[in-house]
């Protein structure tokens, strides 16, 4: 059976044919990957959402290179956004080490955010808390003061500014999860809107 029978078949909907072209690829493919990603098992998921990129984009394949060809480079894609979420992670958040365990679960791979829509959320956020809030969160994981520092600017003990640090964070992952909620409505909303285009800056 040529590529061309092949993609034929399964965009008709054969259950062999596309499991043919699964095994046909499978490990060249997996391999390829593992050049780019270290983690076998990023490998995998990468793999994965290459096969379903792929099966989506079969009909307008043109046979303008060999299938395999084709399919490596709709996995390079799948591995650029896979470090783009992993750059996400470590320059978004650095600063704001707390939000980590909230925000993992909006980066997984159904879900492509870009790194201005994620501060945007960020950005928000900061201003749906208080003054008072927002202020003790931008000294400490913004302006990285030390607790002491933000006791003399404030005119509060070290002891006090702990207390109200935490307060703040809780009340910053409550807000944050809250919009949380709708992140996936929302992202749909971004990616097709050219609204979005303000620069943000903390």
């Amino acid at each position: 059976m040529t590529e061309k029978e092949l993609v034929n078949q399964i965009i008709k909907g054969d259950k062999k044919a596309i499991r043919r072209f699964y095994q046909t690829y499978q490990k060249r493919l997996l391999n390829y990957i593992l050049t780019k990603v270290k983690r076998r098992k990023d490998a995998e998921e990468i793999l994965q959402d290459t096969f379903v990129s792929a099966f989506d984009s079969l009909p307008v394949f043109h046979f303008n290179s060999s299938l395999y060809t084709w399919l490596c480079a709709i996995a390079r894609h799948e591995v650029a956004d896979f470090y783009r979420r992993q750059k996400i992670k470590t320059i978004v958040f650095s600063r704001l080490p707390f939000l980590k365990k909230i925000v993992d679960r909006a980066l997984g791979p159904e879900l492509a955010l870009q790194e201005k829509e994620v501060k945007e959320k960020i950005y928000r956020t900061f201003k749906n808390l208080s003054e008072g809030y927002a202020q003790i969160l931008r000294l400490k994981y913004i302006e990285g003061k030390t607790y002491a520092q933000i006791a003399q600017m404030l005119g509060k003990t070290v002891k006090a500014v702990e207390s109200k640090l935490s307060r703040a964070r809780l009340a910053f992952q409550k807000e944050y999860g809250e919009e949380a909620q709708n992140l996936f409505k929302e992202n749909r909303l971004v990616l097709n809107s050219s609204e979005h285009k303000r620069k943000l800056s903390f």
